[in-house]
């Protein structure tokens, strides 16, 4: 019985300890596959302000291509064409601009930079609706602004009502010392 324990126990410690030697090994080559794969793979792309409206001018940034490298940006999605990127004063950074088209309908539109040295990155940017300006025509009235006539009857029943009060008040105090 004793044979038998130490045997299994023996297989065991064996076991664990190929198995710790082998962990880092097999981390190691899985670390090897992911920084190799992310020379083919899209990295993170900016987008400044990620949301906007047409006619906004859109800034993207990205690490991908390297320090000192260019690329060019892809905002065909929306209309936009494409547009370049220089380096930035920030170390390692590649920027560019595109204006929103007045044209493009709301949704969300992907944009992408392919840089000299191979890499790629992805980002997306959401188009929105403008808030109307000027006046909204309701068909109620009311919301087109103030008329003249109005407000300056409303100031003269205002004023009326000052004097109205200030002289009750005036009444009251004169006619409480009679008494």
């Amino acid at each position: 019985m004793r044979t038998l324990a130490r045997l299994f126990t023996g297989t065991a410690l064996t076991v664990a300890a190929i198995g710790a030697f082998a962990a880092p090994a097999a981390y190691a080559d899985n670390e090897n596959d992911r920084e190799n794969n992310n020379d083919h793979s899209f990295q993170s792309l900016e987008i400044y302000p990620s949301s906007a409206s047409p006619g906004t001018h859109v800034t993207v940034n990205t690490l991908a291509c390297g320090k000192h490298g260019h690329g060019v940006g892809d905002a065909n999605s929306l209309g936009a064409g494409e547009f370049q990127l220089e380096p930035s004063t920030h170390k390692e950074v590649v920027v560019g601009q595109f204006r929103v088209p007045e044209h493009v309908k709301a949704g969300t539109y992907g944009i992408s930079v392919a840089c000299d040295n191979g890499k790629t990155a992805r980002g997306d940017l959401t188009v929105k609706h403008r808030n109307p300006s000027g006046h909204v025509q309701t068909g109620v009235g009311g919301s087109i602004g103030p008329d003249s006539t109005q407000v300056t009857a409303g100031a003269a029943v205002l004023a009326a009502a000052a004097v109205g009060g200030v002289w009750l008040l005036r009444r009251r105090a004169s006619g409480a010392q009679g008494h």
